[in-house]
């Protein structure tokens, strides 16, 4: 039995995906500054590790306790591996072989392939017309503020096909997690059990790949990056992103992808005094127009005004 859920995002709703996308844009700039001292395998695993343990620690303060059940711990290895391990290694192998603005502009078809996994194995979030429209003016906004042009430099295409599966996975990963509100796991929790499971599985995979740290060679400004990549940008993170899948669904949570392009644009103009041009401004309104096809609000007004 599936879960309902209401797919018409309500005000709290939206300020909580501004958020995450907020929150998931800064992890750019972390893995920009741990990625000067450490290997990519290390700084997921500290990422999720560290993310673990906060998790864990926020969990024991306001009451909750770890589930006896093994068969929330399966799901959470389930979650663990299409939310984190398959995508992450995808994505980490990936960038090393494109560009960073063509694997945004891939990673931003997520809501396209959710919307068609969704469709399949959820019967209450069928897709509508206005929704695949919405979510296509959503990916052409993602692409025109990035930059088409990066999609025409000689490429490797499994990388390109590597991007794909991590959004596919993510996709998957979207479906998958609506099984936690049947489950009747508080999203603290849920988050915590998916970051452990996917240390768990990590970590001798990073051992073995990347060796022991060398902490002398490791700059405090490396350290303070993976602090806030643990817990802004994945611990708080992922609480925020259960509790949206589990209020308005897969499809909508991972609308996240269309806004974290738009919140990077925002914090690099207002932070690092990089400049917003026409073209971002021209990509962000055909995302809000993509957004509100998808919520389908205003839209409904519109046709019950010209009606």
């Amino acid at each position: 039995m599936t879960p309902t859920i209401n797919h018409s995002m309500n005000s709290k709703v939206w300020a909580m995906l501004i958020l995450l996308s907020i929150l998931w844009g800064g992890s750019f700039f972390f893995v920009g500054v741990a990625v000067n001292d450490l290997p990519p395998l290390t700084i997921v695993t500290l990422r999720v590790g560290i993310a673990a343990f906060t998790l864990w620690g926020i969990a024991m303060m306001i009451g909750l306790r770890p589930p006896k059940s093994l068969k929330v711990w399966a799901s959470f290895l389930g979650m663990g591996l299409l939310n984190n391990v398959i995508p992450f290694a995808l994505i980490v192998w990936g960038q090393t072989q494109i560009a960073s603005g063509l694997a945004s502009i891939l990673n931003a078809a997520t809501p396209i392939f959710t919307v068609v996994v969704a469709g399949i194995l959820l019967p209450d979030e069928r897709p509508t017309p206005l929704k695949l429209i919405g979510v296509v003016l959503g990916f052409v906004g993602v692409a025109v503020m990035i930059g088409v042009p990066a999609l025409g430099d000689e490429s490797n295409l499994l990388a390109q096909l590597a991007i794909v599966g991590a959004a596919i996975s993510y996709a998957f990963a979207g479906v998958y997690g609506r099984r936690f509100k049947l489950l009747g796991v508080n999203p603290v929790i849920t988050a915590a059990g998916q970051v452990t499971a996917s240390t768990l599985i990590l970590l001798p995979i990073a051992i073995l790949v990347d060796g022991t740290i060398d902490v002398d060679k490791t700059s405090m400004n490396t350290w303070i990056a993976i602090v806030g990549l643990a817990v802004a940008s994945t611990a708080i993170a992922y609480v925020l992103y259960f509790r949206i899948l589990e209020l308005a669904g897969a499809t909508n949570v991972l609308l996240v992808t269309l806004l974290v392009p738009v919140s990077a644009v925002l914090l690099g103009s207002l932070f690092l005094n990089e400049s917003l041009e026409m073209i971002h401004i021209l990509g962000m309104v055909l995302i809000a127009f993509g957004l509100s096809a998808i919520d389908g609000h205003l839209w409904q007004k519109m046709k019950s005004v010209f009606a």
